[in-house]
């Protein structure tokens, strides 16, 4: 009778415990969501009333003047990001592609060294590194360095997590490929490859979101423009620069401007994540 009187009491101390538990984790983790969610809401109530047509479509407008927009800095960002993604995705994909295939060749250990020294350096120094080697030997900031730049930022993420993701792709699909007769490079490409392209798309995604918030890389190597540029070896305006501009200006205007510039760039960032989010649960059904 003792025993049938003493398991319940457990019972309900598991579950006390349980509940604490879970209260615990659940203010620990609003504590880590809260910062995110105060900093979106006050760029939105602060970017939100200047958002309007102009913004998107007007090019800036003269010191002190109002109305305007940043066209200039939204093509110029894209067009940096996309010329990124050509330089640095796909000998990212190839990079990790090798070190998950072949670990133990001597080049795999150097490449992932490097990969991961490459993650940790600052993009303050990637930028004053595309600087000397770009910019001073062409003669003046352009385009074509700013994407350089960015696409060393990507790169490293491509890298490992195309490594990473190849790792979890069971071994007897390479082996099913190599007992049909197959290629080694066809097993890598057609089987192994598109067997992960879901969770590849996630690092991929998420690459592009990082590169396309990077201020540094940029005031050293595509600087800015006011204008429409219409080739790639002079300065190109972007959104990062073009809101750090407008911030530290004395003008109410432009700080209007920045704000709403840094709605649009987060909104973008946030969608690009949320994106890579949905294909990497996809991937994992």
């Amino acid at each position: 009778m003792s025993d049938t009187l003493r398991l319940p009491r457990i019972q309900r101390r598991r579950h006390f415990k349980s509940m604490v538990a879970n209260g615990i984790i659940m203010i620990f983790a609003g504590m880590a969501i809260l910062p995110l969610i105060m900093v979106f809401s006050y760029i939105t109530s602060s970017g939100l009333p200047s958002l309007n047509l102009d913004f998107f479509v007007k090019l800036p407008a003269p010191a002190g003047e109002t109305g305007g927009g940043m066209a200039n800095a939204i093509a110029g960002s894209v067009l940096m990001v996309v010329m990124s993604g050509v330089m640095a995705i796909p000998p990212g994909l190839l990079c990790g592609l090798y070190i998950a295939e072949f670990p133990r060749q001597k080049l795999a250990g150097a490449l992932r060294f490097v990969i991961d020294l490459m993650t940790g350096v600052p993009s303050i120094v990637i930028g004053l590194f595309a600087y000397a080697t770009l910019v001073v030997p062409l003669g003046g900031f352009n385009a074509f360095a700013g994407s350089a730049a960015l696409a060393i930022i990507m790169l490293p993420v491509v890298s490992r997590t195309t490594e990473e993701i190849l790792r979890l792709i069971p071994s007897q699909l390479r082996e099913a490929g190599l007992a049909l007769g197959l290629p080694r490079w066809k097993v890598l490409l057609r089987l192994i490859m598109r067997a992960g392209r879901s969770a590849i798309a996630t690092g991929v995604f998420l690459a592009i979101a990082r590169a396309s918030g990077e201020t540094a890389p940029l005031l050293f190597t595509s600087f800015n423009n006011q204008y429409w540029s219409s080739s790639l070896s002079e300065p190109v305006a972007s959104l990062p620069v073009q809101i750090y501009t407008y911030a530290i200006s004395p003008y109410e205007e432009w700080h209007r401007l920045a704000w709403a510039g840094s709605l649009v760039l987060v909104s973008v960032v946030f969608t690009i994540n949320l994106m890579s989010r949905v294909l990497l649960k996809r991937s994992s059904n």
